[in-house]
């Protein structure tokens, strides 16, 4: 099958060209590092001639710096992905799978021992101020305890790059209903693994934490630590997408899963890991927060095992071992 991977020599994309190309396929590549802009509709109709599926893992990720990244998030995550399915209407590629993210569920699913399931609003900065990083129920103000988030969990995304990744799935899900298409939602956890961009704010947390590792400081540690996240292998993310690409998708509609190992730490955990690995220094938890940030927002994997039979196989020692020296 041919395929184009979009974003193909970054972190995510390199890996997933590897699988592809073992798996038999044949694979077209598309880079900014190469000079060719996903934004730019010549060199895709040169490109897509003979494509069958589209990958596409080409975006502007990461938090961000402030809101004057606003226009670059917006440029390449929402017109990039438009230009994309245009051009592949054009040609008459009917498959795409999508490089999504979990940011998309804002704070993530907790339960009130009062009032059931609940969704908090955005932290009040007082709270955070204070200490106060764990949200409370937004009908009694008691505490709440995390759940796991199913794909069916309404969106709330709560920065630029969350908004971003819930408007690239809409693109596609109008995509899919006007050309009879079927698009493979991929919704990542926190990718880690070899091939990390380093020393940028755009960079995942754990990139960060291993490039202050290399530098001799000991990590930063926001908040308390204890906010909980679900650390998936990029290698396990190259096999999800293998998988997606002959999923079965009905014509007409989007699918979307989540991706993760299923064994949520907490970022406190995974800097110690790392900070063990490479031998210190101990990270410093620092109080500091990002009004960005959310707390925790841990996934259940249920629908793609079931679906796509995709298991998360490199567990998070052996992954943090690797990760710390690579």
């Amino acid at each position: 099958m041919r395929v184009m991977v979009t974003g193909s020599a970054g972190f995510i994309g390199r890996h997933v060209v590897d699988g592809l190309r073992d798996a038999g396929h044949d694979v077209v590549g598309l880079d900014i590092s190469d000079g060719v802009d996903v934004r730019d509709p010549d060199a895709l109709d040169a490109l897509l001639p003979g494509v069958e599926v589209v990958v596409h893992q080409a975006a502007k990720v990461g938090l961000g710096v402030d809101v004057s990244d606003l226009p670059d998030y917006a440029s390449v995550n929402v017109y990039g992905t438009a230009v994309l399915l245009a051009a592949m209407a054009r040609h008459d590629v009917r498959r795409l799978v999508l490089a999504s993210s979990m940011v998309i569920y804002g704070e993530g699913r907790y339960a009130c021992a009062e009032h059931g399931d609940v969704r908090p609003g955005p932290r009040a900065v007082a709270d955070l101020e204070r200490g106060r990083f764990d949200p409370p129920c937004p009908h009694c103000g008691e505490p709440l305890a995390w759940a796991e988030v199913g794909e069916d969990t309404p969106p709330d995304p709560r920065n630029a790059y969350a908004t971003t990744k819930l408007a690239q799935e809409h693109l596609a899900a109008n995509w899919a209903r006007e050309t009879g298409g079927s698009a493979a939602a991929l919704r990542y956890h926190n990718v880690y693994g070899p091939h990390m961009p380093l020393d940028t704010p755009y960079a995942g947390v754990a990139a960060i934490f291993r490039s202050e590792l290399r530098a001799g400081r000991p990590p930063q540690v926001f908040e308390d630590g204890r906010q909980r996240r679900d650390f998936v292998h990029v290698r396990d993310v190259a096999r999800a997408n293998l998988a997606a690409v002959t999923a079965e998708v009905p014509a007409g509609t989007l699918r979307a899963w989540n991706i993760a190992s299923g064994s949520p730490h907490t970022v406190g955990e995974m800097a110690s890991a790392l900070a063990a690995e490479r031998g210190g220094p101990q990270p410093q938890v620092t109080g500091r927060y990002r009004l960005g940030d959310v707390r925790h927002i841990v996934a259940s994997p249920a629908r793609a095992a079931a679906e796509l039979g995709f298991r998360a196989e490199i567990g998070f020692d052996a992954g943090m071992k690797e990760f710390a020296r690579s």
